[in-house]
């Protein structure tokens, strides 16, 4: 029996906001009616497209390294944190352990279970990364090649690949990969302002967590961020006000059109302080932020409904807040299903009050328990 759910409130739609009422039946949005606003009504729930995450290592005590099971844990509870749709990011390792996790991840992908998130797919965060600009992944930095991507993507659905171009060979990979289907993202990268550059005339498509694990911004040394800034259409960022200092956000929000923000969430994501694995890491989450033993950030306890809030505090209208959180990264993803409230797409959506807080979240038309029975 197909059930038809009506939600009312400020519905946020590709024109702008609408004051009215947004039908579901079944899986897909079918009808929005109601009157344009300029903005939200005051004191109105908002409801807007369910949040897209592209790099999710965690959450809930799972890592997504942890394969088997961790892929349902983890995406029960992000979904309750209002994403809809995700990427389940590896992290870099000894090749049997990335095989183990993507057949975790092939499973999940190939049947999404009752009160979980989707998942879309595998981003491939390492291991073809500079020794250089580890960050919080493992000591296992490998060089690249596209046979090796295509076994794995045998596993599980690759979308996306971070690669650092400077890395020898990996330059001459990034065009052969976007051939093959696979976008490429460059990070964890020490190479310089012409590298990056070069990197994204031969099609990479934009760049992992801007500003962090790669070369910075000097005025005469432009880096990674300096060719991201002035040139990328796309790039991740990690809006948890840790990562990036919210001048430096504002700078990237102004710069790259694209840009969509991500969690870069581990296990520790919904879960209290304590100590918690990041891949062949034990990481621990305290003050609101995740780090090694010796304070090197690693990931973060962020979830995509906090996110949206941050982007708001930091001065950005709602619409864009939500923009960023979602449409941006569905279309990234080449997504025409998800990512915006229409009349056909998926009603993956969330219901926020005033105050944005989550109230009620759907995945493919699925009502999700916010809390454990």
């Amino acid at each position: 029996m197909t059930v038809t759910i009506a939600l009312q409130g400020s519905i946020l739609t590709p024109a702008g906001f609408v004051h009215g009422r947004l039908h579901v039946t079944g899986r897909h949005v079918e009808r929005i009616e109601g009157r344009p606003l300029e903005a939200p009504l005051p004191g109105s729930p908002v409801v807007l497209p369910g949040f897209v995450d592209t790099h999710v290592h965690g959450g809930g005590g799972y890592d997504v390294m942890d394969a088997g099971d961790a892929l349902a844990g983890l995406a029960r509870v992000h979904a309750r944190h209002g994403t809809t749709a995700f990427l389940a990011t590896t992290m870099t390792a000894p090749l049997p352990e990335i095989e183990a996790a993507l057949r975790g991840v092939g499973a999940a992908c190939a049947r999404r279970l009752p009160g979980t998130a989707r998942c879309l797919g595998v981003h491939l965060e390492g291991p073809f990364i500079s020794p250089e600009r580890l960050g919080a992944q493992p000591a296992f930095a490998v060089q690249g090649s596209v046979d090796g991507v295509r076994a794995l993507a045998r596993i599980a659905p690759i979308r996306l690949i971070t690669l650092a171009p400077e890395c020898p060979g990996h330059m001459a990979l990034i065009a052969p990969l976007r051939q093959a289907g696979f976008l490429v993202q460059v990070g964890h990268s020490n190479g310089s302002y012409e590298q990056g550059c070069e990197a994204l005339a031969c099609g990479a498509s934009g760049f992992t967590h801007l500003f962090n694990a790669m070369s910075g911004l000097h005025h005469r040394q432009p880096g990674i961020v300096g060719a991201a800034l002035a040139h990328a259409d796309h790039a991740e960022l990690i809006p948890d006000l840790l990562h990036v200092h919210p001048g430096a956000m504002r700078v990237a929000l102004r710069a790259i059109p694209g840009l969509f923000c991500v969690t870069d969430a581990t296990a520790a994501a919904g879960m209290p302080d304590g100590e918690y694995r990041l891949g062949r890491h034990r990481v621990h989450k305290c003050l609101g932020g995740v780090r090694l033993a010796d304070g090197t950030l690693a990931g973060s306890a962020l979830t995509m409904d906090q996110a949206l809030r941050n982007l708001v505090a930091i001065g950005l209208p709602l619409a864009e807040a939500a923009a960023r959180v979602s449409t941006h990264a569905a279309r990234y993803l080449g997504l025409s299903d998800r990512g915006e409230l229409a009349p056909g797409r998926l009603a993956d959506l969330v219901v926020m009050d005033a105050a944005l807080q989550l109230q009620q979240v759907f995945v493919e038309g699925e009502p999700i328990e916010l809390q454990d029975a």
